[in-house]
């Protein structure tokens, strides 16, 4: 099939929906003339009259009638994925990859903001594991939480974060004297809820061996209970299990609403949030200047 003959069945669609090739024509701003040209011309391609001509106008003939009740349903389709590919050569995609722990408390909550500033940006989110493998390069961009000194030179420093030892309400009821420090040995009473993979290569009791020392208070960081997620030890905490060691920027909503209680200042962490972008584009710019900015904001709230 050519061109014209194409042409010429979506022209027999179109006429379809007329009376009269006066009319037509002022709608689709096409003389009378060169409508009735290629009108005739297809008609004589297709080898049958697809329209009947009378002194007020035209009208399908039977034959015509079948041709474009069977035209009609094709051309709509190919419109509707034209319109599909449009949309979505319009639509950008971001892959992004980052621990679930910091994907559930921190970023999700937020996403709906970044969608009310791009609406064209689509952000297609893996929370894989408790870690981050920022070596496979299967992403636009990762989120990846550890030491200061992280080991991929290209990582952005997001923000650092703090630790701080959090319990629930009835816990710290069952053990008063988690509100005065200066009773160290008590801490052997305690069940110390671990974060067991802050990052690759790090001990299972590193959070807490390293807040000990910093506080001077001896803890047996070997004992309690272990998970592969800090958000899994905070939820632990939440129910009453123990006093877990947890990330500031995670569980801030939990300390103000009263869910948990921070009997300790928090500590600096030594060990923060990092950004990897693959190949820089603008929809990958765009995420990370919101991200900045929230993470700014998050900051200035305390």
């Amino acid at each position: 099939m050519n061109n014209s003959m194409l042409s010429g069945l979506k022209l027999i669609c179109l006429l379809s929906n007329y009376t009269s090739l006066s009319r037509a024509s002022r709608s689709l701003h096409l003389t009378t003339g060169a409508l009735s040209q290629q009108l005739l011309a297809t008609e004589q391609q297709l080898g049958f009259s697809v329209f009947e001509r009378h002194s007020r106008g035209i009208r399908l003939t039977q034959r015509g009638q079948q041709l474009v009740s069977e035209l009609s349903p094709l051309f709509t389709s190919i419109s509707n994925v034209v319109e599909q590919h449009c949309a979505s050569s319009s639509t950008q995609s971001i892959r992004l990859k980052l621990t679930p722990s910091f994907a559930f408390k921190w970023l999700v909550p937020r996403l709906d903001q970044f969608q009310r500033l791009h609406p064209d940006i689509q952000i297609q989110t893996f929370a894989e594991g408790a870690l981050v493998d920022s070596d496979k390069g299967d992403f636009d961009i990762a989120i990846d939480y550890g030491p200061l000194t992280y080991s991929n030179q290209k990582a952005e420093l997001l923000m650092t974060e703090q630790l701080i030892a959090v319990a629930s309400p009835h816990y710290v009821e069952q053990h008063p004297w988690l509100m005065n420090k200066t009773l160290p040995s008590n801490w052997n009473a305690m069940t110390l809820l671990h974060d067991a993979m802050p990052w690759k290569h790090a001990s299972q009791d590193h959070e807490w061996a390293y807040w000990a020392r910093q506080n001077g208070v001896l803890v047996n960081s070997a004992d309690g209970h272990f998970f592969n997620r800090t958000d899994m030890s905070m939820s632990a905490a939440e129910a009453g299990v123990g006093i877990a060691l947890a990330r500031k920027a995670l569980v801030a909503d939990e300390i103000q609403n009263g869910k948990l209680i921070a009997p300790f200042d928090a500590i600096e962490a030594q060990a923060g949030y990092f950004l990897l972008v693959q190949e820089p584009s603008e929809s990958t710019e765009a995420f990370r200047c919101w991200l900045i900015s929230e993470i700014a904001a998050s900051n200035a709230k305390g």
